[in-house]
């Protein structure tokens, strides 16, 4: 099958699965997007070319975007391989390959070192949750223990730092794109 033809049928199977996944008819799908049940049951089966005039409608009325409906099915590396970093004694795992809502990325931390001393400021907000151990959020003034189960959220205009208290510490994190760069040092 050409590349061409897999996104084809990738498509068609995506159309399906979400109206299914709905409990909709091809009726009800229809009357949503505005073209035919047998148009519809066409291209679902792949005995009708999908026309973009159709995708547009489609993708509105399934409730996703037209990007997320004709991305590419491929994924060649779907394993998350952590990312060492001895001078910050962090270790990292991206958690998200693309950036999320909003421009977010999700990240795991697993910190072993005391909140360095330079605290730092970005543009937006960041929010990490602990995961086991004991971090220290350093905002400012303030030094602030954030235990197992417990999350902090603040404004990175803040001056800040964060590590781990009493032995290493897991934090997962969502970061905007500045704090990325900022923590992560990628853009």
């Amino acid at each position: 099958m050409t590349q061409d033809g897999e996104l084809d049928a990738l498509v068609r199977q995506r159309i399906r699965g979400l109206r299914v996944a709905r409990g909709w008819s091809l009726d009800e799908l229809a009357a949503r997007s505005h073209l035919s049940p047998s148009t519809l049951s066409r291209i679902e089966t792949g005995h009708r070319r999908i026309a973009l005039d159709q995708l547009a409608p489609l993708a509105r009325a399934l409730g996703t975007t037209l990007d997320q409906l004709v991305e590419s099915g491929r994924d060649e590396d779907v394993v998350i391989r952590p990312h060492r970093n001895d001078e910050h004694g962090t270790t990292t795992w991206l958690l998200s390959r693309e950036h999320g809502a909003a421009g977010t990325t999700v990240v795991k931390m697993r910190l072993t070192r005391p909140a360095p001393t330079e605290l730092r400021v970005h543009p937006g907000r960041d929010w990490f949750t602990v995961l086991s151990g004991t971090a220290v959020l350093r905002l400012a003034e303030r030094t602030i223990t954030v235990r197992t189960g417990e999350a902090a959220a603040f404004s990175t205009m803040v001056p800040h730092a964060f590590g781990c208290a009493g032995g290493p510490a897991e934090i997962l994190c969502i970061l905007d794109h500045d704090g990325r760069r900022t923590h992560l040092g990628t853009h």
